[in-house]
């Protein structure tokens, strides 16, 4: 089996957003005591829900995007728990929408997809893949947009003076002033 049929597989059991969000609901009002991830999930889905609310098309980036004349997929690796996710996925699917389609993919259902596009060793999420007509990959985005990765580097370099906390606080900050904007003007460089 090609790259290609590969990706048409996971693409294939990729879900939509509604679905996603549906599940993420549902982890956040039925706690699973096992789940490392518990005490994420009803954060996610009010973030979620706020970048949703928040959002505002930009005509100025549609009109990029349609210059492009891209006819690909987007296929999106995430987790309802991850911070990251919850911030720019919202965006991602609504600057998409009736553009282009969108697929979700849980990656703790499968580490196979994720193991293929690594960060810096790690399997962080968001991964955005950018997918041709024919499955295969444009390009991938992710895990954060530019500034979050210079907060994350900074809060490595330096954690006694820049500690988790402040860190993690001025990513949402960020995240929750920008709506996503940062994230779509990124992938549309990658198209």
């Amino acid at each position: 089996m090609d790259d290609t049929s590969i990706l048409k597989n996971y693409w294939e059991k990729g879900i939509s957003f509604e679905k996603y969000l549906e599940i993420a609901e549902d982890r956040a009002s039925t706690p699973n005591p096992e789940d490392e991830h518990q005490k994420y999930y009803e954060l996610g889905v009010l973030r979620m829900h706020r970048a949703l609310k928040n959002y505002k098309q930009d005509n100025t980036l549609t009109t990029q995007l349609e210059a492009k004349n891209f006819g690909g997929k987007i296929l999106i690796i995430t987790e309802p728990w991850c911070g990251d996710a919850s911030a720019t996925v919202p965006a991602v699917v609504k600057f998409f929408h009736g553009k282009n389609e969108v697929r979700l993919f849980l990656r703790d259902s499968d580490l196979s997809l994720i193991k293929q596009f690594p960060t810096d060793g790690s399997l962080s999420i968001p991964k955005i893949l950018i997918l041709n007509e024919d499955f295969s990959v444009k390009n991938v985005w992710g895990p954060r947009p530019a500034l979050g990765m210079e907060l994350l580097k900074k809060f490595k370099t330096d954690p006694e003076n820049y500690p988790r906390e402040e860190f993690y606080n001025d990513l949402q900050v960020y995240y929750a002033k920008n709506r996503g904007r940062d994230v779509i003007v990124e992938i549309l460089n990658l198209i």
